[in-house]
């Protein structure tokens, strides 16, 4: 007895010891810098969530600065910033951050390539893309931490489509491959700052704006600027990242590189159900933006312009023909499986 009270005695003074360890007194915390492509109003949604509960499970250990939309640097040069440590982390689509890798003309809204939000961590999870990202990443010296999904993408106008022929010459704030999909039915892409997107259609620069969907749309305040939202979109879902460079991810401990792992995750997964929610409400309860749409007839058009737009990306290099036979072998299923995976 005598024994085994000491042995208690000891193991219970030495867990504060062990559970300790990890931060040293007097030892200042790793600090990074993450820049997100999403401005102030739609990243306290979309990103701080996950950067506060990393920062708050990491007790002092690491410290993660957030920092919103062109605050540090343009969001079209988050790449070379990340790739030169100018910044340790991103939250982005590859598209719209100009990403120089095989992968970056799927980032953000590859057209009609999903459906649902869910489509993402299915095809990056089950059907291999989540390695594919990593492999092209590694080449360029940046770490693909995970992958989500955020909205659907959806014309936000300040006059009404009501058909393919209404979208001709109107000027149009989308991503770079979208508005490269786009320019065969007329749209005319126009690059802007994400944060002057709202002037740009109050002074006319703009007609309008296809880079999210209707949650996003009231969220940031182009709801106040538009006045009629399309309810056909371009894509079901965006594909987004978190990345890091990779010299400075290799210098963070593993237990907190599984840390971020775990927060990021939580976060794609906060999406999802913030903006399927919102989705539907502001459909029908917004109240700012009158519905349109196109006819089912006339928007196949669309569709299969996008199957056409597949296979001439396919034909750019292996690596893209690789991950378009896993799309098009995904929808297929889809289809074949029926409601409720796909209705038509």
């Amino acid at each position: 007895m005598t024994t085994r009270r000491k042995f208690l005695t000891a193991t219970a003074a030495a867990v504060p010891a062990t559970l300790a360890a990890p931060a040293v007194i007097g030892q200042a915390p790793i600090t990074w810098r993450l820049q997100t492509y999403a401005g102030p109003a739609l990243g306290e949604q979309v990103v701080k969530p996950a950067i506060d509960s990393f920062n708050k499970i990491a007790a002092g250990q690491m410290q993660i600065e957030l920092y919103y939309a062109d605050q540090l640097v343009p969001t079209g040069e988050l790449f070379q910033a990340l790739q030169r440590g100018t910044i340790d982390a991103v939250q982005s689509d590859d598209d719209s951050m100009a990403s120089p890798t095989e992968v970056t003309v799927f980032g953000g809204y590859f057209p009609l390539a999903l459906r649902y939000s869910l489509d993402v961590p299915v095809l990056f999870n089950k059907y291999g893309l989540d390695a594919i990202w990593k492999e092209e990443y590694a080449k360029v010296g940046v770490q693909h931490i995970s992958a989500g999904s955020w909205d659907p993408c959806h014309f936000a106008t300040k006059d009404p489509i009501n058909s393919l022929a209404d979208l001709q010459g109107k000027r149009i704030f989308t991503f770079p491959t979208a508005g490269r999909f786009l320019a065969q039915f007329g749209v005319v892409p126009v690059n802007v700052p994400y944060g002057d997107a709202e002037l740009a259609v109050q002074t006319g620069e703009l007609d309008g704006i296809a880079w999210s969907g209707i949650t996003e749309v009231y969220t940031v305040g182009w709801s106040n600027v538009t006045n009629y939202f399309l309810t056909n979109n371009i894509s079901g879902a965006w594909i987004g990242h978190f990345f890091a460079n990779q010299d400075r991810w290799n210098e963070v401990p593993a237990p907190l590189q599984e840390l971020m792992r775990v927060c990021f995750e939580q976060s794609h997964y906060y999406r999802q159900h913030w903006y399927w929610g919102g989705e539907a409400d502001l459909r029908v309860n917004g109240g700012k933006l009158a519905l349109t749409t196109i006819p089912d007839a006339e928007w196949a058009t669309v569709e299969a312009a996008a199957v056409a737009f597949w296979d001439e990306i396919a034909a750019e290099s292996e690596t893209k023909a690789k991950i378009v036979g896993i799309i098009k072998q995904y929808n297929d299923l889809m289809q074949k499986t029926g409601r409720p995976y796909r209705y038509a």
